[in-house]
């Protein structure tokens, strides 16, 4: 861990925060849980290089975070005190994924975190037989496929410094299953198969590997997060009445806030779940209890 160099080149750090002298790479961080997890990780003095595809992509039918909500999520993460660097980056591009790690390596040395939160929830809403070829590619290339080709191009580095720890967000998705999904469930319990397996691969190195699994999740207008809202319209579900309809389904009878992921992120990221690896942390409020 980057524990000679507290704040990181050009960085102050937060001296007493629980990643204080660590680097954190956030994928998917311009906006939602991304943004909320890179915050939270600035917080307690961890520097970052926050990713995301900052554009829109041909076959997602809303609009995705921007270079805009990037640099924004870069300066409430700078108010804190650390460093951070900003990448655009297409997970699905390997040379892209590359180069995001390289830049990370460049600027802090060691890379301690990576946060895996890159995702679409769309295109959704059909039957498994009227899911186009390319509408699956598209959603199991980053819902999935990204996140391995992240771990990949940053694992390396965790296993030369025998530490680091990976964070795949999955969904209770990953659990169980939705009708017209069915995509999204796929990649998404492909994704905890992932983190199984890689966390056997590297546990002799010290690096561990969790998956998070939210619930749903408020559109919290802070973070600027809209994935509930396009799920609510993958399923023709009102969007001005979709809070209240998913909090019926709710045990706790709430919606998930960012926040709380952010805090289940940092205990993962940290030492206090040092023994913790090859596991499914579902932070859902009991959906996935019944």
């Amino acid at each position: 861990m980057n524990a000679g160099n507290p704040g990181g080149p050009g960085g102050t750090g937060g001296a007493g925060g629980r990643l204080a002298g660590r680097t954190a790479v956030v994928t998917g961080a311009a906006r939602g849980l991304g943004r909320s997890c890179a915050v939270r990780f600035a917080a307690e003095g961890a520097d970052l290089v926050l990713v995301d595809v900052a554009g829109d992509l041909d076959g997602v039918p809303y609009p995705l975070g921007s270079r805009g909500q990037l640099e924004h999520t870069a300066g409430l993460c700078r108010a804190h005190g650390v460093a951070v660097h900003t990448v655009a980056a297409d997970v699905r591009d390997p040379a892209a994924v590359a180069a995001a790690a390289d830049q990370a390596l460049e600027r802090f040395g060691t890379v301690d975190v990576l946060l895996n939160n890159a995702g679409i929830a769309a295109p959704s809403g059909k039957a498994v037989h009227e899911i186009a070829e390319d509408e699956w590619e598209l959603m199991v290339g980053i819902d999935l496929t990204g996140a391995w080709r992240m771990t990949k191009a940053l694992a390396p580095a965790m296993v030369e410094q025998r530490s680091g720890s990976i964070i795949n967000v999955a969904s209770t998705a990953g659990l169980v299953g939705y009708r017209h999904f069915a995509g999204y469930v796929a990649a998404k319990h492909g994704l905890i198969g992932l983190t199984k397996a890689a966390a056997l691969d590297y546990a002799p190195f010290r690096v561990r590997v969790n998956a998070l699994c939210p619930g749903s999740v408020r559109d919290d207008p802070l973070h600027e997060g809209r994935m509930l809202a396009e799920i609510a319209r993958s399923l023709d579900v009102a969007v001005e009445e979709h809070e209240e309809i998913f909090v019926q389904s709710q045990p706790m009878n709430a919606l998930i806030e960012p926040q709380d992921i952010a805090g289940a992120a940092l205990w993962l990221a940290g030492d206090d779940s040092r023994q913790v690896t090859g596991t499914t942390l579902t932070v859902d409020g009991g959906f996935s209890a019944r």
